[in-house]
């Protein structure tokens, strides 16, 4: 698609290539074929793993005192969050993302100068996979001592996540270098001690790893992230663990409740240069305007089939007439809701006291980063 040109040096094609090769599809008519991210997640993950252009180097053998390793200080983004509607991937593409950080060339090891080559074989994975590099493309290695968290308000909700995990390695060519155990997965091949190099599901109800230095956090459905629930403060412990550690965060939510102050929100608004946003919000789209220049309305059933092709553009497994039956349904009993979860749109709950349209007028100054 036009809208996203990748023309900065990333790990994404790489990464792109690798998850295809590792990751299988969790589930449906495709299930068991080779995981392919959709044109806007391979976008997400271009940018997620976009490499600073004066980004250098430390050899393994040269780090030290003197010499720390670069890890997230290699990166573009410090940070990334993708907010989009119900059924469009983010749980696997989350899972994809898990499994490059655990076990994939996501660590930036210099330059190219042409003829190098990643090796899943040098690696610990016996699939076959090769990538060659271009003269002045990004190198990646392994992270020498992964411990990944997945977090969430519940376990229910951390298994969005988990589970496609789980099913590509146990189906796939990560049962090489992955292994699942009872409440965590192990990394292979790195140490022995099983408080080393492991993916946890981090959630409030069983929260005793939270604090732990990390190098990387996925924060599922942010939005539901608030100060009542605590979650906002667990967000921020795992992002102080991420940093400790040379780690970074990413968060992945649904369209949340303005009037909730939630870690999703108040990321997006904090409008940081070192943090990426992908929100097809329908409400900054003029295509999506009306005559008075406002949002057009959701209630109309031509309106939300506009919206829907929007906001699920790319998304090729969601078909739409569905997405509009299950629409009809809630719309019936809240209606905020199904505009939030599948028309993506930043809408205040029932019982709200502010006026309609206020927020989205609040918004319109700021710019989805989707281009």
């Amino acid at each position: 698609m036009s809208e996203f040109r990748v023309d900065f040096p990333t790990l994404g094609d790489l990464g792109d290539a690798w998850i295809t090769a590792h990751m299988l599809v969790p589930q449906g008519f495709a299930r068991g074929k080779p995981y392919e991210m959709a044109d806007w997640q391979f976008w997400c993950h271009a940018n997620r793993y976009r490499v600073r252009e004066d980004a250098t180097f430390v050899p393994t053998e040269l780090v030290g005192p003197d010499n720390p390793p670069v890890l997230n200080q290699a990166f573009y983004y410090q940070r990334t969050l993708i907010v989009g509607p119900q059924k469009t991937g983010k749980g696997p593409y989350s899972a994809a993302q898990v499994a490059f950080e655990a076990v994939g060339p996501s660590v930036f090891a210099g330059w190219a100068k042409g003829g190098e080559a990643y090796r899943c074989a040098d690696n610990g994975c016996s699939c076959g996979f090769e990538w060659r590099y271009e003269s002045g493309e990004p190198i990646g290695m392994r992270h020498p001592s992964p411990l990944i968290q997945i977090g969430a308000f519940s376990q229910d909700q951390a298994f969005n996540v988990y589970r496609p995990l789980k099913y590509s390695v146990e189906n796939g060519p990560l049962r090489n270098v992955l292994a699942p155990r009872q409440g965590f997965m192990r990394v292979l091949g790195l140490s022995s001690s099983e408080d080393a190099d492991r993916i946890d599901a981090v959630t409030a109800e069983a929260s005793s790893r939270l604090g732990n230095p990390i190098s990387d956090a996925e924060q599922d459905e942010a939005g539901l992230y608030t100060k009542s629930n605590r979650m906002i403060s667990f967000a921020d412990t795992q992002a102080r663990g991420a940093a400790g550690m040379g780690g970074r965060v990413h968060l992945t939510t649904n369209a949340w409740d303005p009037t909730e102050s939630s870690y999703a929100q108040r990321t997006y608004e904090a409008g940081q240069d070192d943090t990426f946003v992908f929100f097809r919000n329908p409400d900054l789209n003029p295509d999506l305007l009306g005559e008075d220049g406002r949002p057009i309305s959701f209630l109309k059933k031509a309106n939300r089939r506009k919206i829907f092709e929007y906001v699920y553009e790319g998304s090729w497994w969601v078909n739409i007439d569905s997405i509009e039956a299950e629409t009809a349904k809630l719309l019936k009993s809240d209606p905020a809701q199904a505009e939030r979860f599948f028309g993506n749109r930043l809408v205040q709950g029932q019982g709200a006291w502010l006026s309609e349209g206020l927020w989205a007028g609040a918004y319109s100054g700021l710019v989805a980063e989707s281009s």
